[in-house]
């Protein structure tokens, strides 16, 4: 059996600078028209979208701030974020920048009200999972899964939208799909160490820290020991009868120099990991290689302690988020006309604060849809369940008015032209009446 014919390797896996291997089941004549994108025929330009996932629960009161429920600083009294103070026009930087009269949003996301104020953002609060899980595990699990409260679903929820879509013919393509999007190889790629939840199914799916690091050794001996010790399954068939081919294929990936890429003038991305992970993306999407779906996470929002209010923990990777995703939609330019970009996070934190100066692990949170063509722009959409002690779930938390799936369908169907919405979301019943009409 040939290497690249075993449905094992399905996967792009990459650590450290020699790293592990190539999948999909891609024949290595592919691999050597993709690097970079130097010879790889030019996609039809379609339908982007990306999904950022905030690892650990960020605290959606402090991100999307309802100045306007008084509840809030009753509950908070060290750590909510003040209320709008008007100078010559413009938010004080220790307060919330006002977006409606009653939402605003953390300081720290000062890099936003530029989108808001161009019809590019639409704030969604009170939005995440019906469970009542208050594990990190289980929540990013159901709402990468798009299944909440059922552990036994095998495949995540984008990899079920790939493989759904990817079986129209072109007659019969939905709009905003192109024929034959489905065989680009590059159609769905995750700036991660190995494949995130959300991606894992039977449809092929790129992986990798960076550009830089797609590559492998080409010593033979110690390629195929890190193949074999990644790949254990019991057969040798799996590690051998690749051949030199795909080893040379991947040489010519390593020789490709990532950092030729160079933004658009005036566009600087953060120089953290996040930062960069999002200017590849920008990379991946101007190089035309047919990326249908890209997915990136980012932890550090489990805020138990020493959370901080307008400075402090929470502000800090607030302003590296911000600045990266403001970086991503400055670098694209005109094509955040066909980009969507999802922020989310597994659920939110608790209304009051705790007492260690931080929160603990809530109920509902809060998402960000970002876009060249939203359809309702300049409104923060979901329904406020307020924060008075009897409109708390279970006396503690955010209600839910918004489920997950409600936001996640509407972008699969009205974005990328999804259709069989229910094979993509089983045993969820709210399509089309429970859209929110972000797009």
């Amino acid at each position: 059996m040939s290497f690249f014919n075993n449905p094992v390797n399905r996967r792009v896996f990459l650590k450290g600078g020699a790293l592990s291997l190539v999948t999909l089941g891609l024949s290595p004549s592919f691999l050597r028209r993709t690097a970079l994108a130097m010879e790889l025929p030019r996609a039809v330009r379609g339908k982007t979208l990306i999904v950022l996932f905030q690892r650990g629960a960020a605290d959606a009161l402090n991100v999307l701030v309802p100045f306007g429920d008084k509840n809030y600083y009753a509950a908070r009294p060290q750590l909510a974020i003040a209320t709008p103070a008007r100078v010559g026009g413009s938010a004080n930087a220790a307060g919330a920048i006002d977006l409606d009269g009653f939402y605003g949003l953390h300081p720290s996301l000062a890099s936003f009200k530029p989108m808001w104020d161009r019809g590019m953002l639409s704030p969604i609060h009170a939005v995440g999972s019906p469970s009542a899980t208050r594990s990190h595990f289980d929540a990013q699990d159901y709402m990468e899964t798009g299944t909440p409260d059922r552990k036994g679903t095998t495949d995540g929820w984008l990899n079920r939208y790939l493989a759904v879509q990817g079986t129209c013919e072109a007659s019969s393509c939905t709009p905003g799909s192109a024929p034959g999007s489905a065989s680009a190889p590059f159609r769905a790629v995750a700036m991660t160490a190995q494949t995130p939840r959300i991606l894992e199914g039977a449809s092929p799916v790129v992986a990798m820290n960076s550009i830089d690091e797609f590559s492998i050794r080409t010593n033979g001996g110690e390629a195929q020991r890190r193949i074999e010790a990644l790949y254990r399954t019991g057969s040798s068939d799996v590690v051998h009868g690749s051949g030199s081919d795909m080893f040379e294929a991947l040489k010519v990936l390593r020789a490709a120099n990532p950092q030729q890429y160079r933004p658009a003038a005036g566009v600087e991305y953060p120089r953290s990991q996040f930062g960069q992970r999002l200017l590849q993306i920008a990379q991946l999407i101007k190089s035309g290689v047919g990326l249908e779906v890209a997915f990136a996470d980012v932890g550090g929002w489990d805020t138990h302690v020493n959370q901080g209010g307008a400075q402090g923990q929470l502000a800090g990777r607030l302003g590296d988020f911000s600045q990266s995703i403001a970086a991503l939609v400055a670098d694209l330019g005109d094509r955040m006309d066909d980009v969507v970009i999802l922020t989310c996070s597994e659920f939110g934190r608790t209304v009051r604060q705790n007492g260690t100066g931080g929160t603990d692990h809530g109920h509902a949170g809060a998402m960000f849809v970002i876009g060249g063509s939203l359809r309702a722009p300049k409104k923060v959409h979901g329904r406020w369940p307020g924060l008075a002690p009897e409109q708390l779930y279970e006396g503690r938390d955010l209600a839910l008015t918004t489920d997950f799936r409600a936001v996640f369908s509407e972008l699969a169907s009205k974005h990328l032209g999804a259709a069989q919405l229910p094979k993509i979301f089983p045993g969820y019943g709210g399509f089309e009446k429970e859209w929110l009409g972000v797009l």
